[in-house]
């Protein structure tokens, strides 16, 4: 692949349209050019435990992903060797069997809300972005996703948004935002900003062409 490749990281809080905005760099520079990988792939499994435990586990902390095992599949792609990242049931919070091959790319695109709250992740990136949105955008963002794909009711969204999500926003994701290059309101709606970070990415992959 000749020059290392650019790693780039977006955070940002649940429901802010961090995915959007991913897709949209996926789609604008090519799938051919960009591996992507997301934070939640990484949810530690939770099999061991019955049901009613595995609901009461805080899934918005740090310490429910393997950042580790995160870390050690992006410094292997940023060298330039593939990685198979496992794939998280969020019905029945467990690993499933299998995994997703992942081949090195120039660009490596991680996206997740607690990817910044971690330095030796940090460290791994070129290009930091924070996508930002309004908490109440974020909350009805979560909750249609939350009842459309992840089985959940009602009254079980709201009560973990209040007992785990928001208090760990404001205490690991929120903090978080002081470490991105860019600062990104409106998500992938923000076509302005997406443009510049389109053609700062493009122009970083043309200087790797010529080194």
């Amino acid at each position: 692949m000749g020059k290392r490749p650019i790693g780039i990281g977006i955070a940002g809080g649940t429901g802010s349209g961090k995915a959007t905005v991913a897709e949209a760099i996926v789609r604008r520079i090519g799938p051919e050019h960009i591996a992507y990988i997301q934070h939640d792939s990484y949810y530690k499994d939770q099999s061991h435990l019955p049901m009613e435990e595995r609901v009461r586990v805080n899934y918005d902390h740090p310490d429910s992903l393997d950042t580790e095992w995160l870390i050690r599949h992006l410094q292997d792609l940023l060298a330039g060797r593939p990685v198979e990242v496992p794939i998280y049931d969020f019905t029945t919070y467990t690993r499933i069997p299998h995994t997703r091959r992942v081949e090195p790319k120039p660009v490596i695109l991680v996206e997740g809300i607690l990817v910044f709250a971690e330095k030796a992740l940090r460290d791994l990136f070129d290009i930091q972005i924070y996508v930002d949105a309004d908490p109440d955008i974020r909350f009805i963002r979560r909750l249609q996703r939350d009842l459309r794909e992840r089985g959940r009711t009602l009254e079980s969204v709201i009560h973990q948004y209040l007992t785990t999500v928001r208090p760990m926003h404001l205490e690991f994701v929120e903090p978080s935002k002081r470490y991105a290059d860019i600062i990104l309101p409106e998500g992938g709606f923000n076509t302005v900003a997406l443009d510049l970070i389109v053609a700062r990415i493009n122009a970083l992959l043309q200087e790797g062409q010529e080194g």
